[in-house]
């Protein structure tokens, strides 16, 4: 399937379930909030997303720790950060600022050949940091507004502005350059499998101290992408 085809299947998927989920009902003494006006259909999708991951995400994670050692694991995980790179460093170029661009590029080249293919993370401990940036972020830094708050299917916690990014974020993935969609889709469930691994810990924190997830989740993405486009500084300039 080409890549044209299978955004327009997801697209297609999103507005369908938006119709489906549009008369979900709100926890009674929920208080609107601006920055969710479809809390509604979020809320629906976000209950959908719980079911998919306990019923299938969490416990394919839970067995992929539990058999996979966890050297190997690493090594997955640093072979799929550095894929993810090479995205950031044009982002970082994007947002006008060369020098982590370019660092993110010999990031990639010193863990590509040093590293084995990005197996071995020999990067960061020669001071090269990771930073991690989208081309949500990169609208964010040109003044586009994040938009309400958006839970996307599967992919979960999002903005308007963040879920339209995706679509190039998707464009843009050095794994859809891959000919075989066996390999492409392989790897594609691999790199979600080993995501959500690493997320085990954090779902039990959020378990545990939330009343309301939903609420948590939002409010932690809303906070924590406003601080990503901004590098971490307030209003101000000053880092926070």
């Amino acid at each position: 399937m080409s890549r044209s085809k299978a955004i327009t299947r997801w697209m297609t998927i999103v507005l369908m379930t938006a119709l489906l989920t549009a008369c979900a009902s709100l926890p009674s003494g929920s208080t609107a909030d601006p920055r969710d006006p479809f809390e509604r259909y979020n809320r629906a999708m976000f209950s959908f997303n719980q079911t998919v991951d306990d019923k299938v995400l969490k416990p394919v994670a839970t067995g992929y720790v539990n058999v996979i050692p966890s050297m190997i694991r690493t090594a997955i995980g640093n072979f799929f950060g550095n894929i993810g790179d090479v995205w950031t460093a044009v982002n970082n170029y994007l947002q006008g600022k060369p020098r982590e661009g370019t660092s993110d590029v010999a990031r990639v080249v010193l863990n590509s050949t040093f590293g084995i293919v990005g197996l071995i993370d020999v990067a960061t401990p020669a001071g090269l940091v990771q930073h991690g940036e989208d081309f949500g972020q990169t609208l964010g830094v040109w003044g586009v507004k994040s938009g309400p708050y958006l839970v996307l299917p599967i992919l979960g916690a999002s903005t308007v502005r963040d879920g339209l990014a995706r679509t190039l974020d998707l464009y843009a993935d050095p794994i859809t350059q891959i000919d075989s969609a066996r390999v492409q889709n392989s790897a594609r469930a691999l790199r979600l499998v080993d995501d959500r691994a690493a997320l085990l810990d954090s779902t039990r924190m959020m378990e545990d101290a939330a009343l309301d997830p939903y609420l948590f989740v939002r409010d932690a993405y809303l906070q924590r992408r406003e601080s990503r486009v901004r590098d971490g500084k307030s209003d101000q300039g000053e880092a926070e």
